[in-house]
This record gives structure tokens, sequence and C-alpha cells, in this order.
């Protein structure tokens, strides 16, 4: 990989990250979940390429980032959940899937053919800066190859060694460390369609009681693959203790183990370092991570998805 690593904070770097994405080629950059593969969601070579990159079935949708509401409702129909939504929680952690506006001119790949858009307004300002920057919007799915473990840090992408990859934007561990919540509000209902940071709890505070998902809808936004978000050792959950040959990642001092998501059993600390302490377990030679049960309340809820899908 030839990739150039800056600060996201670098106004001179991201001008280039600019420049390279609206010449249709990708750029890496972080944002408060993940790190981002970023290519030009109006540009159907450019979205190709980031499937190409990914190996990324194309069924499988993009969420598409911009910098601001009035981009988003540019692309997506504004029902009223859409609206309320976007009031309390853009910009932030949130994707909102909606209508895709009749005559905007999104590829085809970064909504896979459907009639619907994903999107949403990261919550790092620097993130935002280099959207604006752009003025379109941009299709980001984690920069790491399919199914594969989540990056949180400028590390993780430099690993995926993305033969062509020319710039990654560098701003630290990310805050949050797990995928957006996404929220389906092109319907009647909201429909929770993945967990994330944004709990049901909070959005059933801003838009009433809310449906979720189930395994027959199909592939509407990321992150439904029933195997996803995997490292290349196999993982056993809600363990209590550790088995020979094992490796532990724990949570709150249940398993008595150094590598903890959060000692204090704080499930946003936890949720920061998921991905982060996956990577660094998952190294040669070891076969399994046994995990230590994680509360299915609050973000624990996304934790446990992302674990689940992980142990597929």
């Amino acid at each position: 990989m030839n990739a150039r690593v800056y600060s996201i904070k670098d106004p001179i770097a991201r001008a280039e990250a600019g420049r390279v994405i609206l010449s249709g080629g990708l750029v890496a950059f972080a944002t408060e979940t993940v790190y981002g593969l970023g290519g030009d969601a109006t540009n159907e070579t450019a979205v190709a390429k980031i499937f190409a990159y990914k190996a990324r079935p194309l069924y499988n949708p993009l969420i598409s980032h911009v910098h601001d509401v009035r981009s988003a409702f540019a692309i997506g129909q504004a029902t009223s959940a859409a609206l309320a939504m976007a009031d309390v929680f853009w910009p932030g952690p949130l994707t909102l899937v909606m209508k895709l506006m009749d005559g905007f001119p999104l590829a085809c790949l970064t909504s896979a053919n459907m009639s619907t858009v994903a999107i949403r307004i990261p919550g790092d300002p620097t993130t935002r800066a280099l959207l604006s920057e752009i003025g379109r919007p941009v299709a980001a799915p984690s920069a790491n190859r399919s199914g594969r473990l989540s990056p949180t840090t400028a590390d993780h992408v430099v690993a995926e060694d993305f033969d062509g990859l020319k710039i990654i934007l560098d701003g630290g561990c990310c805050a949050i460390g797990v995928e957006s919540t996404v929220l389906d509000v092109s319907g009647a209902i909201p429909r929770l369609l993945r967990p994330g940071a944004i709990t049901q709890e909070q959005i059933e505070a801003v838009v009433g009681p809310i449906e979720l998902t189930n395994n027959n809808v199909g592939l509407l936004s990321p992150g439904m693959l029933a195997s996803h978000y995997a490292p290349i050792a196999s993982l056993r959950l809600n363990a209590t203790e550790l088995w020979d040959g094992e490796v532990g990642l724990d949570f709150a001092g249940q398993l008595g183990l150094a590598v903890d998501l959060s000692a204090l059993g704080d499930l946003l600390e936890a949720a920061s370092n998921l991905f982060a302490y996956l990577h660094a377990l998952d190294s040669p030679g070891i076969k399994t991570i046994a995990v230590a049960p994680i509360p299915r309340t609050g973000v624990g809820i996304a934790i446990n998805d992302r674990l689940q899908r992980a142990a597929a």
C-alpha cells in the first residue's frame, strides 16, 4: 500500500483528500464511530472501487455522509420522523434511511439499486469540514475488507493494505468505536435496522414506539449481514471462564483479565474499546477469543449485536 497518513485536522491534507475524492479516487478518514473508506457517492466508478477494495457484496448498500442537514434532505425525503431525529441527533452517530429524492444523481451502486438512501452527518467537526469542502455526498463504509473487524485507528486501516489507496486522514482513536445506529424513517413507523450508540430508548423518546428489524426484511442498510465484523480467530461469547488455549476479553472484571473492555462496567467505554481490543487479541496463533458477558441494555445492545455477528 502506498497511502500517505496525515492528520485530519490539517486543512492542507483535507483539501488534497477532497481533490482525490472529487477526481474519482478513494480516501480513508476518521469519524467518531469508525474509520470510513470514502468515495464520491454520485460517481458510479468511484463507488465500484469501494466495493472492489472491500470485496463487498454489491447488494449491500452504503451510507452517504454529508456535512449538514440541508444537504441530507436534498438527497433523502424528509418525513416528520426524519426531521425530528435530525433535530435531536444530527450531527452524530445516527444514520437515517429515507426515500431517495427524485432526480438526485446518486450512483445506483451506493443504494444497491434500491429506492431508499442511508444518510449520516458525522459528529466529528473535522470530518464535517472535509465533507463541506467536497460538497457532494461521500459514500463511506468502514475502511476494512468486508466482514472483517471495523477499524478504529489509522493503523487498523494501514494493516488492511488496500492497493491503490492514496490518503488516510488520521483522527486518532474513534471516540464511539462502533458503527452508527441505523433507523429507517421511509415508512409510516420508524424501524431500527442496526443498534448503535443512540439507543432504542433515546429514539422512542423522540418519535414514539418503533419497530425492530427481523431477518426477513432484506439488506436495507449496511451492518445487516448475519456474519460481519469478524476477527480471524473464532469468538466464544458469554464466557464465564477461560478454556485451554483461549485468550480472553473481559468486561467489569468478571474473568479477572488484564484486557478488559471497561473495568468499571461502563458500556460507552466498552463500545469505544471493542474493535481496538479485538484487533489486538486477533494475532497469529490465536484460535479462540472468549468474551465475558456484556449487559444487553443501552449501548450494550449494540456491542452484543456486533459480537453476535462476529461469532456467526
